[in-house]
C-alpha cells in the first residue's frame, strides 16, 4: 500500500471512531471519590531491610556530606536519605527491574546512551559502600568512613569524584554520581517513601507537594504565596478519617 493512500486510510478510521464516542461533558468542577487510588504504603522507621549496621552508618555520614545541615535546611541524614535508599534498594530499584540488562554493554558508548551496567543498584551499593571503608581503613590507620572528620570525609568523596582513588569492584566516578542522585532523590521525594522528614526539602525550596489544586490562587500570579506543602502521606491520612 502507497504511503499516501495508508495516511488517508488511517485519518479515515480514526474520525469514523471519533464519531461513535459518546463525549460526557462535565462542569461544576472534577468529580472525586474517596478511595479511588491506593497511594504507596507509607516508609516506617524501623529494621533495615538492605543495609547493614556498618552501611548504615557508611552512607548516613555520606548523605550529610553530599547534603550538609546548613541555615537553609536539615542534613541529609536528619532528613531520611538513608532509609528512603534503604527501601528503594531493597525493592524494585535495587534490582533494575525496569532497567534493559540484556547487553551488550559498552563501558565508553555514546554519551547520550548513558552509563551502561552489567549489575543492578543493589550489588553496586554492597561493592561500592565496602570499598569506600577499605579505603577509609588503609588511610586512616584502621578508621570506617563514618569515623572520619567531615574534612577528612569530603577529601575522600572528592578523590573518588574525580578518579583518582579508585574504588574496587565498581566505577567510583559513577558510583559517586548515582550517590549524589540518590540522595537528591531522597532530600526532595515525598516523605511517603522515607526521606524527606516534615518535607523540609519542600519547604526549603518553596515547593507546595501533593496539592489537589490551585484554582484559589490561580490569580495570584507574581506573588509569594507561602503555601504549606502537603505530602501523600497527609492527604492519606485525611481520607482515612
Amino acid at each position: 500500500m502507497k504511503r499516501r493512500k495508508f495516511l488517508t486510510s488511517l485519518g479515515v478510521l480514526l474520525i469514523s471512531t471519533a464519531l461513535k464516542v459518546k463525549a460526557k461533558i462535565i462542569s461544576g468542577g472534577m468529580p472525586w471519590v474517596p478511595h479511588t487510588v491506593k497511594p504507596p504504603t507509607p516508609v516506617v522507621p524501623g529494621d533495615w531491610q538492605f543495609f547493614t549496621p556498618k552501611e548504615v552508618s557508611t552512607i548516613e555520614a555520606i548523605a550529610d556530606r553530599i547534603i550538609p545541615a546548613d541555615d537553609l535546611s536539615i542534613g541529609g541524614k536528619e532528613a531520611g536519605c538513608a532509609l528512603f535508599l534503604d527501601r528503594q534498594l531493597a525493592g524494585d530499584y535495587g534490582k533494575a527491574v525496569r532497567v534493559y540488562r540484556l547487553g551488550p554493554f559498552v563501558e565508553n558508548g555514546l554519551p547520550q546512551a548513558g552509563p551502561q551496567y552489567k549489575d543492578v543498584p543493589a550489588e553496586r551499593y554492597r561493592l561500592g559502600l565496602a570499598s569506600i571503608n577499605d579505603i577509609a581503613a588503609a588511610k586512616y590507620q584502621g578508621k570506617q568512613f563514618s569515623d572520619l572528620t567531615a574534612e577528612q570525609q569530603d577529601s575522600l568523596l572528592e578523590k573518588i569524584e574525580s578518579g583518582v582513588i579508585p574504588l574496587s569492584g565498581v566505577n567510583g566516578q559513577l558510583f559517586f554520581d548515582q550517590l549524589v542522585q540518590n540522595m537528591r532523590e531522597g532530600y526532595f521525594a515525598d516523605p511517603i517513601y522515607g526521606g524527606n522528614k516534615d518535607m523540609a526539602g519542600w519547604k526549603m525550596l518553596g515547593f507546595p507537594g501533593a496539592q489537589y489544586d490551585f484554582r484559589d490562587v490561580i490569580d495570584e500570579r507574581g506573588k509569594a504565596l507561602n503555601i504549606e506543602p502537603v505530602s501523600m502521606v497527609s492527604n492519606n491520612n485525611k481520607v482515612s478519617s
